[in-house]
């Protein structure tokens, strides 16, 4: 009942202790309050990955980032304006304060409607080859390798299913006799699951030229090698608040170099900077794209995501990226194999 209590943290509390405040209560927002309990502002998923885009470290106060407008309702507003206000500003979580302006309680809309079922199609990437996880992928397919006795890829979709996606497309290839056995058609989980039969390794966008007709919601596409947490709802929403014909996910990765780095204009020393760190975004293997972009992609040809962007960008197409801070492992090697082991209890149960 006292849930929203876990939320509560203070302005100088660092943005990656804000974004952990956030995971663990599953409220997706943090209430940030001075000592008296008064509500200076809030931090949602969408403000740290606005902050994330601005490169703001997340050992920076979360006060840097935080909205310090929030819309706020009284404790003496009606139960039916609370939801006519969430509904009207599309709020999820609205927060409740007393004349002084303290926190007492926090209505979230899932406390009042229940979560709809998505119509939008999930395409999961399940046709290669997992050579860098050999001999484990010699009578295997990488997708049905175990996890704490569970598939890769039966963790991916029930991650999906949390949210309310029903309607799959599985792209097979590799001993794809292995993953329909195992999968059907997907009535086990109470979803509907088809298969995309590669004659031919056709890459992550050139599967989806077997698609059999093309959807109406934009449709979201997943690499079947990724455990992650990343909020589905939140990546939906953000595609469509940027208005962008295709959103790839981005995580950010840190390389620091190992030597004193000189910049020179000619001969002339400028700066030395010792061992500094670079920080990038990199693909992330999830996406979602428009329908509409579905006839851009060549049949019968290998065609990855990158190329299909890179083809975007170059028509000046709307295209975005979403930052993603929750837990992420791409299973690309036997190292990120034997670590998925040791997160799956602690992140997935």
């Amino acid at each position: 009942m006292n849930k929203w209590k876990k939320t509560l943290i203070k302005p100088e509390t660092p943005i990656v202790d804000a974004l952990k405040v956030i995971d663990t209560a599953a409220l997706q927002v943090a209430l940030v309050v001075n000592e008296q309990q008064q509500l200076l502002g809030i931090v949602t998923d969408g403000d740290i990955r606005r902050g994330l885009l601005k490169h703001i470290d997340l050992n920076e106060p979360v006060k840097t980032i935080m909205n310090k407008n929030p819309t706020v309702v009284t404790v003496d507003e009606p139960r039916q304006q609370i939801l006519a206000i969430m509904r009207a500003k599309k709020l999820y979580h609205l927060p409740i304060i007393d004349d002084q302006g303290k926190i007492i309680n926090l209505e979230t809309i899932d406390d009042i409607i229940q979560s709809p079922i998505l119509k939008n199609w999930v395409v999961l990437m399940a046709g290669g080859l997992g050579t860098r996880l050999r001999p484990l992928t010699n009578e295997c397919p990488k997708p049905l390798l175990k996890i704490s006795e569970k598939p890769i890829l039966e963790i991916i979709l029930e991650n999906f299913i949390e949210y309310g996606f029903k309607n799959f497309f599985i792209s097979v290839n590799y001993k794809s006799h292995m993953i329909k056995e195992h999968f059907g058609n997907g009535s086990k989980w109470g979803i509907n699951i088809r298969y995309l039969e590669e004659q031919k390794p056709l890459g992550t966008a050139g599967a989806l030229s077997l698609l059999p007709k093309s959807p109406k919601e934009p449709l979201i596409i997943m690499n079947g090698d990724i455990m992650t947490r990343i909020n589905f709802q939140n990546l939906l929403d953000f595609h469509i608040e940027h208005k962008a014909k295709a959103t790839l996910c981005v995580r950010k990765y840190q390389h620091q170099i190992p030597y004193g780095v000189v910049k020179t204009e000619q001969q002339k020393l400028i700066t030395i900077e010792e061992k500094p760190t670079e920080n990038y975004f990199v693909n992330a293997g999830v996406y979602i794209i428009n329908p509409e972009i579905i006839k851009d992609i060549p049949t019968e040809t290998n065609f990855d995501m990158p190329n299909l962007f890179k083809q975007l960008i170059e028509k000046e197409e709307i295209t975005a990226a979403f930052p993603v801070h929750e837990y992420w492992l791409d299973i690309g090697r036997m190292d990120d194999f034997e670590r998925a082991h040791e997160d799956y209890r602690e992140i997935f149960l």
